[in-house]
């Protein structure tokens, strides 16, 4: 099982918006919005008024699974 980073321990069930995600990723909006319309991004959950978050564990999970395994052999 893959630890999560410290602040995702913390708070592991924080909402983050998709200015933080991108912010945090150090992407574009439009890079996100690519990657979500290719079913590449992390889970989202879509707010009645169609705002999106990302879950911090998610995020975190989402990052583990796209780590190059291979760099770290």
């Amino acid at each position: 099982m893959t630890q999560l980073p410290r602040h995702a321990a913390q708070k592991p069930d924080e909402k983050l918006t998709v200015a933080e995600v991108c912010k945090e990723l150090k992407i574009s909006r439009s890079t996100f919005y690519d990657w979500r319309a290719k079913r590449r991004a992390p889970r989202c959950i879509t707010l009645p008024n169609g705002s999106l978050r990302v879950r911090r564990a998610d995020l975190e999970r989402w990052l583990g699974a796209h780590e190059d395994h291979e760099a770290a052999a």
